[in-house]
C-alpha cells in the first residue's frame, strides 16, 4: 500500500472534491474519494497565518494499491498537486 498525505491552503474541500474527480475519481461522500486504484481522504482545518489571519487548510490523505504502481500514484500526487497549487495561489 502506498500512501501520501500533502497539505493545501487556500483550496476548498469542494474544489479538492473536483479536482480528484476530473483524474478519474468518484466523491462517495464529502470526504471521500475513489477511483479502482487509488483512494483519497480529505480534511479541513483553521489555521493561523500571522495574528490576525486564518486560512482553511485542506489535508489530502492519498492511498494507491501497490498494483496501481509507483510512477502511476506519483503521476496522480503531482497532478493534483499541480491543480491544487494553480488554485491556491
Amino acid at each position: 500500500m502506498m500512501r501520501r498525505e500533502k497539505q493545501f491552503r487556500g483550496i476548498s474541500m469542494r474544489l479538492a472534491r473536483n479536482y480528484l474527480e476530473n483524474l478519474g475519481g468518484t466523491a462517495v461522500d464529502d470526504t471521500t474519494v475513489e477511483a479502482d486504484d487509488w483512494r483519497v481522504d480529505l480534511s479541513a482545518e483553521k489555521v493561523a497565518i500571522g495574528p490576525s489571519i486564518e486560512l482553511t487548510e485542506v489535508s489530502v490523505a492519498f492511498e494507491a494499491d501497490d498494483e496501481f504502481g509507483e510512477e502511476n500514484f506519483e503521476q496522480l500526487v503531482a497532478d493534483f498537486s499541480r491543480k491544487a497549487m494553480r488554485a491556491g495561489g
